[in-house]
């Protein structure tokens, strides 16, 4: 249950106001003496402000209650990945989106990364900068400083005070607080991992690309990596699941079966589906029930979406996630 600030203060302001009693003063004339005074009001304003913390850090990520369901393939529990961070409204592969989907109480956040000219790794997911900053150019011909005097930019044209992160800054304020999935839109996989373990974020991180000798790398780099592999067709998914065993393969809707599904989980793998593109825009414009009926019905359980909030609102009344 989330509680509305105005309405609590509400509640106590009407409690003080019941407080109000009449006393005989001297002289025997009768005063009221109202404890409605602004010192109760400050001090109904102070124990809102704790209830609504309370209840709004049940909304924050839980990531030792998420690691327990990302590894149990068998849970009813549907996990929501948030598609380049809660973007809507926000700014995507941001910092103010990152903190959003920790706050909504998104399960996972997708970010994409890049390596700059001179060796840095930030998250982007274009090849350019041009559409998401105020600057121009290919991520492979710029230098982090440069790149660092431009400010994200939303598709409609309103700016951020904040610049493109590095995957480190990332990094660190997710650390303990969400998974991540990394999309790799870069071969410089010995970057990626050393700042991952740098950071100490190994568990809260898994890998993810069609590439699987990229994921063949990481593995060589760290054995105890968690990968996502991407599969393209019922065999590769079984091939998948026998080269690296991992907690969750990415699927298409073109061979998406529940004969698919039952065999990743008995595998012990999550099955991955992404609600980008036409099927978040019918949960945006109130089709979210169908949308959902469809996405669940042979046995997926994480959905990608560009709409976390909407889509962790209906498998919260479903019952679906907590």
């Amino acid at each position: 249950m989330r509680l509305n600030i105005k309405n609590l203060i509400g509640v106590f302001d009407e409690i003080s106001s019941l407080l109000s009693f009449p006393c005989k003063r001297e002289g025997g004339s009768k005063k009221i003496i109202s404890l409605k005074i602004k010192k109760l009001h400050i001090i109904s304003v102070f124990i809102a402000l704790f209830f609504l913390s309370c209840t709004s850090s049940i909304s924050n990520t839980n990531l030792t209650k998420t690691f327990d369901e990302f590894h149990n393939a068998s849970s009813q529990t549907i996990l929501v990945a948030a598609h380049r961070g809660a973007h809507m409204g926000n700014f995507e592969n941001s910092i103010a989106s990152t903190k959003k989907s920790i706050a909504l109480g998104v399960d996972i956040i997708e970010v994409d990364v890049r390596t700059t000219k001179d060796g840095h790794i930030i998250l982007m997911h274009d090849s350019s900068i041009d559409r998401t900053t105020t600057g121009k150019g290919k991520v492979k011909d710029l230098t982090l400083a440069t790149i660092r005097t431009y400010k994200l930019k939303a598709p409609y044209g309103r700016i951020s005070n904040e610049t493109i992160p590095t995957f480190e800054e990332f990094l660190k304020v997710i650390k303990g607080r969400i998974m991540v999935d990394i999309d790799m839109k870069t071969d410089n996989v010995k970057g990626i991992v050393e700042v991952v373990q740098k950071t100490g974020t190994e568990k809260d991180v898994f890998y993810f690309d069609n590439d699987y000798d990229q994921l063949d790398l990481i593995k060589k780099m760290d054995a105890s990596a968690q990968i996502m592999p991407r599969a393209y067709s019922f065999e590769m998914a079984d091939s998948a699941i026998a080269k690296y065993n991992p907690p969750v393969v990415h699927i298409d809707p073109s061979f998406y079966t529940k004969k698919l599904a039952n065999m990743l989980k008995e595998n012990k793998a999550r099955v991955w589906i992404n609600a980008l593109g036409q099927t978040d825009s019918y949960i945006r414009y109130g089709h979210g029930e169908e949308v959902l009926e469809k996405l669940l019905k042979n046995g997926v359980n994480i959905i990608q979406t560009d709409e976390p909030e909407m889509l962790l609102e209906l498998l919260r009344h479903k019952g679906l996630h907590d």
